[in-house]
């Protein structure tokens, strides 16, 4: 059993509202990307580390009845939340596995697709991770990946001190637990050598204003981890206060930016 703190971000409840505004904050740019890779109706997907589900729900009535979400996921608080959602919208073409997608054998089917969205940024060994997707992979199946390529493109203008002091916390704390923030760097490589060949790749960051819907991805993010990293001893009361002015006078000023993580999506075809 996956415990929540087996996750750098947790598994509470909190997080599971949080990863839903994520979800669809990203919702327009994840479907776009899905339908120029050509995920449509009986195709069949594989979702690795798929959380509570939002996309694989996403993915399953794109697919249709006559196709298939395989959904992996190590977490149970999040495999009950995407069961209870699966039997609320009646999906039955969801397939969820309970596996650690390190340690256990991933199971092999006729995939058309792959998705792996902010996976291989978390998990300790990635080249490992890639090793065991191109060995269960068909020839002229297509992987599709959202990572993080640069973390500390992350920042606001006018600038927020204490906001590049808190992101530094959650590197440091994202290094701790094995993972790496800008994983997306290594994929190409990794690809290569494991019989992917990439067809496409494209950067996502955004310039936002605090009206924008998009800002409160990042924003919430800051709500929900500052209580983690007090939670660690890593920071104080004082230094999370400060973090919040900070924010709060920036979603008042008309004139503040936002500059989001960079996204790498990588398109890539198992040869």
């Amino acid at each position: 059993m996956a415990t929540d703190r087996d996750y750098v971000l947790g598994t509470h409840e909190q997080e599971l509202a949080r990863l839903g505004l994520q979800h669809r904050v990203w919702r327009p740019v994840t479907l776009d990307c899905w339908q120029r890779a050509g995920i449509a109706i009986g195709k069949r997907v594989l979702d690795i580390g798929a959380g509570p589900g939002y996309a694989a729900i996403d993915l399953a009535e794109i697919v249709g009845p006559t196709g298939e979400v395989v959904a992996l996921e190590r977490s149970q608080n999040f495999i009950r939340a995407m069961e209870t959602t699966c039997r609320t919208r009646s999906l039955a073409n969801v397939k969820i596995h309970e596996l650690d997608l390190m340690q256990d054998e991933l199971p092999r089917a006729d995939y058309d697709f792959l998705w792996c969205r902010w996976v291989i940024s978390f998990v300790n060994d990635p080249s490992l991770l890639i090793k065991k997707l191109g060995a269960i992979m068909p020839k002229r199946s297509v992987a599709i990946f959202h990572e993080y390529g640069h973390y500390e493109t992350w920042r606001f203008f006018p600038r927020l001190p204490m906001q590049e002091r808190f992101r530094q916390h959650v590197i440091a704390t994202w290094h701790e637990s094995g993972g790496e923030p800008d994983g997306a760097a290594h994929l190409p490589a990794l690809l290569a050598e494991n019989g992917f060949v990439i067809r496409s790749a494209r950067p996502h960051i955004f310039c936002l204003q605090p009206r924008d819907y998009m800002w409160q991805w990042p924003a919430t993010f800051i709500e929900t981890y500052l209580e983690r990293l007090i939670g660690m001893g890593r920071i104080d009361q004082k230094f999370a206060r400060q973090v919040e002015t900070d924010l709060a006078s920036a979603e008042k000023n008309p004139n503040a930016r936002m500059l989001t993580p960079l996204v790498l999506e990588i398109i890539a075809e198992k040869l």
